[in-house]
């Protein structure tokens, strides 16, 4: 009786005891774990960036604006109408006695045109041709309606001579018709400060003065049938031209 008293007594006290060693050990399974969670969401947060670094540089490239694409195609397709108008243009051959040498430079607004003629030089600037469509009419003037509604290539014509001043025309050449509108003379030794007297307007010179100048070009080969032909080699290179120039617009913009 007296042993049974004992044990219960010591298994009372041992009880708290117990219960406080358990409570430690749940204690510290609570903070490791605690611990284990908190470490492992820490690292995930210190890794979403990267994360968000990976699907950045893997997003595809920003595409060309729909608005520049469109402006391609059309270009395309103007050229291949301007290549096919091209291609059906007759190449204009230099005619028996033409006598100058042409110099055609490539993306150039204009034709030089070279001759010797006894001791003058004469070098002649062609301009691209101003085409006109002819629906314009004037009925108080047939003749001035009639050029106006012809198609007009503008030319400079210098007649020089060593070691002095040139003559300089301003001419317009119509189909079968040349034109005279201004006549100069350049002096190659006057400054660009000084102004000189260049004559009165040709329009105001002498009817039998107009006609001896237009006979002194044809003699030196500015007459309707070099500029017939030169009209239409105008025609080719301004459409071999426009070729050139869409095709460089379509680099620029796909660039």
């Amino acid at each position: 009786m007296a042993l049974t008293t004992i044990l219960r007594r010591s298994a009372s006290a041992a009880a708290p005891f117990a219960a406080r060693l358990i409570g430690s050990q749940r204690h510290h399974h609570c903070s490791a774990l605690f611990s284990a969670v908190k470490h492992a969401n820490l690292s995930q947060n210190l890794s979403f960036p990267a994360a968000v670094r990976r699907f950045s540089a893997a997003s595809p490239a920003v595409q060309k604006p729909s608005a520049d694409e469109k402006l391609v195609r059309v270009i395309e397709s103007e050229i291949r109408c301007a290549q096919e108008a091209d291609d059906q243009g007759e190449v204009e051959e230099i005619p028996d006695g033409f006598p100058f040498k042409i110099e055609d430079n490539p993306g150039l607004q204009t034709v030089s045109l070279t001759r010797e003629y006894e001791v003058e030089t004469i070098d002649v600037e062609v301009h691209m041709p101003d085409l006109v469509s002819g629906e314009e009419e004037n009925e108080d003037d047939d003749e001035e309606d009639e050029k106006s509604n012809a198609s007009r290539l503008p030319l400079v014509v210098r007649v020089s001579k060593k070691g002095g001043p040139c003559l300089e025309f301003g001419c317009t050449a119509y189909p079968d018709e040349i034109q005279i509108d201004t006549l100069s003379m350049k002096d190659a030794e006057t400054s660009e400060d000084q102004i000189a007297y260049e004559g009165p307007d040709f329009s105001d010179l002498d009817e039998n003065l107009q006609k001896a100048f237009h006979k002194y070009l044809e003699i030196r080969g500015i007459k309707p049938s070099a500029t017939n032909f030169l009209h239409e080699y105008m025609i080719n290179k301004d459409s071999k031209e426009y070729v050139v120039w869409l095709k460089n617009l379509k680099k620029f913009v796909e660039a």
